[in-house]
């Protein structure tokens, strides 16, 4: 499933481009000013970033730089009204990897959307990157297979191993982790994320498999074969 992040303040664009995204089979979420925006993007793994360039809270160009500083090198497209050269090599220069003038056709958006979608990095079909073919998970018996070995997980252990493989090859930091698996008003323990991570460890990777759960020191975990990056 592929999930995208819409921020922008015109209301009524924001749900057109919300439907019109939806529609294309992906998961969409949106906000409607930067700073909700940039908790979002934080908070979340997201495929593509939509910005619309002028937001109250803070502008899509901050937003843009405040990711690209912490290391985030989530597509972005922007929006804006803004069409000279000088705009267009500022908003390029803070780390967009598009740009849509408006105002816009929505075939046009969507064919921008899908375009960087593309360009996204892709696991190569290696006989080394496939050890991710060997774990399935039925999520819903709480049963994932590595190898034809049925592996009989926690609740919990099954919505991490979920979360990891949305988002296979990815770091994901604690917080991202957090908010995927936990409600905001009953947090963990600062030590149940660990402790989760190393019974899943020992689950899925038993006797000579390779481990697939990698931690990413100062950041958090990342899940995949050893090589992936």
């Amino acid at each position: 499933m592929v999930n995208i992040l819409i921020v922008d303040d015109e209301l009524e664009l924001l749900e057109a481009l919300e439907q019109a995204i939806a529609c294309e089979g992906h998961a969409v979420r949106t906000a409607s000013n930067g700073l909700d925006g940039r908790d979002l993007a934080i908070a979340n793994a997201y495929d593509l970033l939509v910005l619309d360039w002028m937001l109250p809270g803070l502008s899509g160009l901050e937003l843009c730089r405040a990711l690209r500083d912490r290391g985030d090198t989530t597509p972005v497209l922007f929006l804006t009204a803004k069409d000279t050269l000088d705009d267009r090599v500022m908003g390029l220069d803070a780390g967009a990897d598009d740009y849509l003038v408006k105002p816009f056709e929505l075939r046009e958006l969507l064919a921008r959307v899908r375009a960087l979608l593309r360009r996204a990095p892709v696991l190569a079909a290696t006989e080394e990157d496939a050890v991710s073919a060997e774990i399935e998970l039925d999520r819903a018996a709480r049963l994932a297979y590595r190898n034809q070995r049925a592996i009989e997980l926690s609740e919990k252990e099954a919505d991490l191993l979920a979360y990891f493989l949305e988002n296979y090859g990815r770091t994901l930091t604690h917080q991202q982790i957090y908010t995927a698996l936990w409600d905001e008003d009953d947090p963990p323990s600062s030590n149940v994320l660990a402790a989760l991570v190393r019974l899943l460890r020992r689950k899925i990777a038993a006797g000579d498999e390779a481990q697939l759960v990698h931690t990413v020191y100062g950041k958090g975990y990342r899940f995949g074969a050893k090589g992936d990056r």
